[in-house]
């Protein structure tokens, strides 16, 4: 048996016996074995998927482990890349959750769960067949369903967001088992082999296709079918949401590639300018309400549909170009897809993980309630700073290179023959570009109101540090930050290899080992040299400021205030009133919703009492697209009550008249 298979048994075995423990362990030493249990499964998840992208690979197929298709697994080099990120994920998550999840969070349910969840999650990408897929995708669902509900006891809030989450990943179920049925119809078996074989009719081809994205969209976070997304993952524990957030929804992602490209072997030019546009407008709005946001974990939460959508601008894009046959554009697309994929496994991890730590020592994910955490909590604020510089596309953060790659990929392949695709390209530009720059405004916000600026409550004035092991968890995140940010190439002969398998067996348009070179195309790219470049022009420039400070005499006086005396903390920007300025820019898309009381003197009407300001930014799309849906449901729920009145002889009636239509309709059709 060669590695990735050793491993791969390994990393499911490990978390199935963890997940025993975890029901059976006693509470004093539940959190501390499940936590190692996971993280193992994690390393060996991490060596499996290792392995099978240098060339290994495995099949095992057992005809009577489920009725109908029995289980069927391979893991090629696509799955493979997905199958390390989650391991790499759930090392980290692992690691942070044996001290996490001892305020709170020891149950036997959650602390089962959770290592079957990342179980579920490492046998998707593996699953080789339509009902093996489609029983560990449910397996998934349920046991992520159960972790988002761990904390349901304590705020109201958890339930909403479970039901959401319940109805949403379940409709994406059934879009996705719709889809892959009827394309099972068309094939000789339900393994992926036969798939492939298959051959199916446009019109049908375009229907499995559109079904599966519907499905696999949703699990991502794509627009219209966020609406999920930012209440689950801020209500789950934050080791949970950092699975969900850095790892669950990749497999949406993964269920694109692997059903249009492999399986349907590409497309018309339709189906790839819908993803790209899917992604577009997912990424600037996701950003959007990340700015808006004053929830620290709801605006992570959103910041992973923006970042999902980056993603599914490479795909589209690749699809697009393999449509056209350039064929070194499309692997450069989704290579840059791939590639950021990882990049934002590893700093939404972090993200995730500090924002944990931050409620861990203040009760509050509340930015306006913040502030000053530097002070008791130093190494959080580092870890949050570097996540929020990975996730800001600025260099040396981890996805610069990603979405610098994604815009050569742009860039080069505008089409000469205009059309359609001559407008997405430069719209899809600038929509990455628009997608950068608000996300920098976005964690500028959330770092420096959440953790520069001065204390605005005494949650955060008394912060302190979290346990070792929580500390370890986010090291962990940081330093995969750090390499993917400095050595991108170290994983780009992997990114390369998993793009060759989703487009059928094509050389990388990424190489390099210093300097990221292009195939193909005019570009390059050193992100260590031009790490190095900065470090040396920061040092440089502080020892000019020094040497010339130390020419002059100091003294120690207060800053001019304009007599005001020092500053308190509310004479500061809070998270709102920093984002002020990009509401007003973006009032027509984002359309907020702004009220203002004052109260009079009942003596006089000249006399105000107070003055009340209340603003808030719903969300527009689920405004308008579910809360209609929702108060049809409503009604009809509300009908259905004047129906069921309790009424025994009603009931017959119902009964007495539905035969009775039944038998006139037979008679008249027959």
């Amino acid at each position: 048996m060669n590695l990735a298979a050793s491993s791969f048994g390994a990393a499911v075995s490990i978390g199935a016996l963890t997940a025993i423990i975890g029901a059976l362990a006693t509470a004093r030493s539940r959190s501390t074995l499940v936590g190692i249990g996971t993280a193992t499964t994690g390393v060996a998840a991490l060596l499996a998927g290792g392995a099978a992208l240098t060339g290994e690979s495995f099949s095992l197929a057992a005809p009577g482990l489920l009725p109908l298709s029995g289980v069927s697994l391979t893991l090629d080099a696509l799955g493979a890349l997905f199958v390390a990120v989650t391991g790499g994920v759930a090392v980290a998550c692992g690691v942070y959750g044996v001290s996490y999840a001892r305020h709170g969070l020891d149950s036997r349910l959650v602390q089962a769960v959770f290592p079957l969840f990342v179980v579920a999650m490492l046998l998707v990408p593996v699953a080789s067949s339509v009902g093996t897929l489609l029983v560990f995708w449910e397996l998934m669902a349920l046991t992520s369903l159960l972790l988002v509900l761990a904390e349901h006891r304590r705020r109201p809030a958890v339930a909403s967001a479970a039901r959401w989450y319940a109805v949403m990943t379940h409709l994406g179920f059934v879009t996705i088992l719709s889809g892959l049925l009827v394309f099972a119809a068309h094939a000789p078996g339900d393994d992926f082999a036969a798939l492939r074989e298959a051959e199916v009719s446009p019109s049908v081809a375009a229907l499995v296709f559109l079904l599966t994205l519907a499905g696999f969209a949703s699990k991502a976070g794509i627009l219209p079918l966020h609406a999920w997304l930012p209440r689950a993952h801020p209500e789950a524990p934050s080791h949970v949401s950092a699975l969900m957030s850095a790892a669950m929804v990749n497999l949406g992602v993964y269920g694109i590639v692997r059903v249009g490209f492999d399986l349907l072997g590409g497309g018309p030019r339709w189906w790839w300018l819908l993803v790209l546009a899917l992604g577009a407008v997912s990424a600037v709005y996701g950003i959007l309400q990340a700015a808006m946001s004053t929830d620290l974990k709801r605006l992570l939460g959103f910041s992973t549909t923006e970042n999902l959508g980056l993603v599914l601008i490479g795909v589209g894009a690749a699809g697009l170009f393999a449509a056209f046959g350039d064929r070194v554009l499309s692997g450069l697309a989704l290579a840059a897809a791939l590639l950021h994929v990882l990049n934002h496994a590893a700093f939404k991890s972090l993200l995730f993980l500090a924002a944990g730590s931050v409620l861990h020592a203040t009760g509050t994910r509340d930015l306006d309630e913040l502030g000053g955490l530097r002070a008791g909590m130093p190494v959080t604020t580092a870890a949050f700073g570097w996540g929020a510089l990975a996730a800001s596309a600025l260099p040396p953060g981890t996805a610069f290179v990603s979405e610098w790659l994604l815009l050569q990929a742009l860039i080069h392949g505008l089409p000469a023959d205009g059309g359609a695709d001559a407008i997405v390209m430069p719209v899809a530009v600038a929509a990455v570009a628009l997608t950068a720059g608000l996300a920098v405004a976005t964690f500028v916000k959330a770092f420096g109101v959440g953790f520069l600026a001065k204390p605005r409550g005494e949650a955060a004035a008394r912060a302190h540090e979290s346990p070792p092991t929580m500390l370890a968890g986010m090291g962990l995140a940081g330093l995969a930050c750090a390499v993917l940010a400095l050595a991108p190439t170290l994983v780009l002969p992997a990114v390369g290899a998993a793009s060759g398998v989703a487009l059928g067996g094509e050389a990388s348009a990424v190489t390099g080992t210093v300097t990221i070179r292009l195939a193909g195309v005019a570009g390059s790219l050193s992100p260590l040299m031009i790490t190095l470049g900065l470090l040396v022009a920061a040092v440089v420039s502080l020892g000019v400021l020094r040497a010339v400070a130390a020419r002059r005499a100091r003294r120690t006086a207060r800053l001019w205030d304009c007599g005001g005396g020092p500053l308190s903390a509310r004479m500061e920007y809070t998270a709102t009133s920093f984002a002020e300025p990009l509401q007003r820019v973006f009032d027509d898309v984002l359309a907020p919703e702004q009220d203002v009381d004052v109260d009079h003197f009942e003596e006089s009407r000249y006399l105000v009492r107070a003055v009340a300001y209340r603003r808030a930014v719903p969300d527009r799309v689920e405004r308008r697209l579910y809360q209609p849906v929702l108060a049809a449901v409503a009604a009809w729920g509300r009908a259905g009550t004047r129906l069921a009145t309790g009424s025994v002889h009603r009931y017959l009636g119902y009964g007495f008249y539905t035969l009775c239509g039944l038998l006139i309709l037979l008679a008249v059709t027959r």
